[in-house]
């Protein structure tokens, strides 16, 4: 009886030792004999305890490798420090496990080795403002290096540039200068631009002065003219042009007239109408002259 306990003890200790329980994105390596045997995928397994030994498991997750700045040379011989972030993935579980000794190491001595060989053909300058086409070059040569290992490089990222002392201040004095440019450029343009609609508005006044006195002047020649017609087809009689003809000679002493007739009889008042009159058409066409070159200068 005590032997039928031992043997069915042993017998559940065996079936215990058989199972194995894979969580989920892991996989575990199975070894029979010191070989490999097989690779157990998510969910309950069998093995044969004591022929079969598993490994430890493997995290199927994308995981993240911070490696310590590298000292990098360009192409002009200027030594800057670099650190980078690498994305991977363990994509066969079976390579990972007999690939590479310590596959940590091995990816982050190969990223310092590629990116010492991509940006030594970089120049300063082009390796701050290349970072997408180092990040590129050096994703593809990481991926197919490790692709034997079983390992798939997602992403690789130059988390810090840091270059000399001498050349970050080198580098913050041209920015500043720069940026001392653009100020005086955007100063130079607004003072430029303020000149000209300054001088725009004033040539904008001038022209509306021009406007209105020359709408003045044709104002007061039409209303002029207005008003002899209005005396012409009035038809006035001998004592409203003897009193025109009156108010004619007082407008002589102003000095205006360019012309003037006086008859041989000034008392005869038919002579001395039509000499007054002669005279006030004279003035008046001297007027319209005078205006027409008025308004001629302001247009």
């Amino acid at each position: 009886m005590l032997w039928i306990i031992i043997i069915l003890a042993v017998i559940l200790i065996l079936f215990i030792l058989s199972i194995r329980i894979v969580h989920q994105s892991t996989a575990v390596v199975v070894e029979r004999l010191g070989k490999y045997h097989k690779t157990l995928e998510t969910g309950v397994h069998f093995i044969l305890p004591i022929f079969d030994r598993t490994l430890p498991a493997i995290s199927l997750k994308e995981k993240v490798a911070d490696f310590p700045p590298q000292p990098i040379i360009t192409k002009d011989n200027v030594t800057m420090q670099i650190d980078t972030v690498v994305y991977y993935q363990i994509t066969d579980p079976k390579l990972y496990m007999y690939g590479v000794e310590r596959p940590v190491s091995a990816i982050e001595n190969l990223t310092a080795t590629t990116l010492r060989n991509i940006v030594g053909e970089l120049e300063l300058d082009e390796t701050l403002t290349s970072r997408d086409t180092v990040n590129g070059k050096i994703r593809v040569i990481l991926d197919e290096a490790t692709d034997p290992w079983g390992i798939k490089i997602n992403r690789v990222e130059l988390k810090n540039i840091d270059p000399p002392k001498v050349i970050r201040e080198a580098m913050e004095k041209q920015m500043r200068a720069e940026r001392e440019r653009r100020e005086a450029i955007l100063l130079a343009e607004g003072n430029k631009k303020s000149q000209i609609l300054k001088a725009e508005g004033e040539k904008q006044a001038k022209i509306l002065i021009a406007e209105a006195q020359k709408a003045k002047y044709i104002a007061e020649a039409e209303g002029e003219a207005l008003a002899i017609k209005k005396i012409i087809e009035a038809n006035p009689n001998q004592a409203y042009l003897t009193l025109k003809a009156f108010e004619a000679l007082k407008n002589l002493a102003d000095g205006q007239s360019t012309k003037l007739i006086v008859p041989s009889n000034i008392a005869d008042v038919a002579s001395l109408v039509a000499s007054v009159t002669e005279t006030i058409n004279s003035t008046k066409d001297n007027k319209k002259d005078s205006s027409k070159k008025t308004i001629q200068r302001k247009a």
